[in-house]
């Protein structure tokens, strides 16, 4: 039961179609399924700790639980795009509703950190969506309709830069540069985080790399804060017609989802619960308890 096995599912595309990876974890024929969707440059490893944690908690519970937590799309296991443009929100969520409909699950449940959470907006907002793609129970994890500008800018300086590692530590190390908004961890929780994010260059070194596709960045360079405001009056709209009962979480220092955005959240559609973890940017890792236990109990509760 704590130990993921690696499946696939077969998504379309104007190009042929594409294999997109998932790690799946705890009973593999049970109708109540958390799907756990990471962030940009991140990989369905990311959930590792919540997924035990969940599973540990349905078991005993008595529940039947299955916890899917995909590779996105260029990232981890998944192909890489032949056309970057592939690479937004929109075919990402094309590709959750076809995992969805291989998973057919009678139960979903979401937690979606950062680009996982907007694609869990946009699947959650469907008005007629099909029964397998309701969602339940959405976890947002420091995330909302309106991204902040400068975050984007921050991200940008580094997205498609995938470099080259002599070690795991070292690849650890240039990580945690970037990612220290993340919040505290220990050195072996952060190197725990990272392994999943390396895969061996492709010329014969023994060097590491990171594990996604750099053209990610082109359609990332390509937005304009006219098409990052066109995109936040959609997902505004998909925002106020989610049903499922939700819940915010935000980093108190997050750069990305900013105390106005979240409290609009808290008014607005299914007006979520906001829970703010101190100490930590962008974004929470649930690797630490409290972060665990509290979306353990939101989801199983």
């Amino acid at each position: 039961m704590f130990e993921p096995s690696l499946e696939f599912v077969t998504c379309p595309d104007a190009q042929g179609g594409h294999r997109m990876a998932y790690w799946q974890w705890g009973e593999p024929d049970s109708g109540h399924v958390v799907l756990c969707v990471h962030g940009l440059t991140r990989q369905g490893r990311d959930f590792d700790l919540l997924a035990q944690a969940l599973c540990r908690r349905a078991a005993d519970s008595g529940q039947s639980l299955r916890v899917v937590c995909p590779d996105v799309v260029g990232r981890g296991k998944s192909d890489w795009l032949k056309d970057p443009a592939g690479y937004q929100i929109p075919s990402y969520a094309g590709d959750m509703l076809a995992l969805l409909m291989q998973l057919q699950p009678s139960t979903l449940d979401w937690l979606g950190t950062s680009m996982g959470g907007l694609i869990g907006m946009v699947v959650a907002g469907l008005p007629d969506a099909p029964a397998f793609a309701k969602v339940r129970r959405l976890v947002l994890n420091d995330v909302g309709p309106v991204i902040e500008w400068q975050a984007l800018q921050r991200i940008g300086l580094y997205l498609g830069k995938t470099g080259a590692f002599e070690t795991e530590q070292q690849a650890a190390d240039a990580l945690w540069a970037v990612a220290s908004s993340f919040g505290p961890h220990t050195p072996e929780q952060w190197l725990a985080l990272t392994r999943p994010m390396l895969k061996p260059l492709n010329d014969d070194s023994g060097r590491l790399t990171l594990h996604y596709d750099p053209a990610l960045a082109e359609p990332f360079k390509a937005v304009t804060p006219e098409s990052a405001a066109q995109g936040e009056a959609m997902l505004w709209q998909s925002y106020d017609q989610i049903n499922a009962k939700t819940l915010l979480v935000r980093g108190a220092e997050s750069d990305l989802l900013s105390p106005e955005t979240a409290h609009a959240m808290t008014r607005r559609g299914p007006k979520a619960s906001l829970l703010e973890f101190a100490g930590v940017g962008h974004a929470p890792t649930f690797i630490a308890d409290d972060q665990v236990q509290a979306v353990v109990s939101f989801l199983l509760a």
